[in-house]
């Protein structure tokens, strides 16, 4: 059997991390997945999903993500039924987060270079920096090792003798 969903999706509204009674984190959110197929004349249709976070996964959710942010989950399907005050009997279906992922969506840069902070020390960065100097797009073989970036450590391989393709 299998059961396995990947979604990638903007958080719909602002998170609010819980404890249960034995001291585990959960959080509950929904997600906006847009749909592939748009009719002409019509606005995109988006499919609004349930997702449920426990313990490690809820808290880094909880402190890097915030509503309107792009997210990608991964985890599976499970169906539960309740019944409310009313004796109504509810049928819900949530997907259970395994891993989470960030987007490579742009984000406020801050000191670490990574663009991503958390939302209790999420505020502006006025930070200067010296405009970075250009490097050429290749150079030409001079036999030497090729350092990019900082990184000394690369050698030129000059045959395809072991190169498995």
């Amino acid at each position: 059997m299998l059961n396995r969903v990947i979604l990638m999706g903007r958080i719909t509204q602002d998170l609010e991390l819980r404890t249960t009674a034995g001291g585990q984190s959960v959080l509950t959110f929904n997600i906006a997945v847009d749909r592939n197929f748009v009719k002409q004349g019509e606005e995109r249709q988006a499919d609004f999903i349930t997702c449920v976070a426990w313990r490690q996964q809820a808290e880094f959710i909880n402190r890097y993500f915030s509503k309107g942010r792009l997210i990608a989950i991964e985890g599976n399907l499970r169906s539960r039924t309740y019944e409310d005050k009313n004796g109504t009997k509810h049928y819900v279906t949530e997907v259970f987060v395994d891993q989470v992922s960030f987007t490579g969506e742009r984000a406020q840069q801050n000191s670490d270079g990574y663009g991503y902070q958390s939302r209790e020390s999420a505020q502006p960065s006025y930070r200067s920096e010296a405009p970075k100097q250009e490097q050429p797009a290749y150079r030409e073989p001079d036999n030497k090792p090729i350092s990019i970036g900082g990184l000394d450590d690369f050698e030129e391989i000059l045959s395809d003798d072991g190169v498995p393709f």
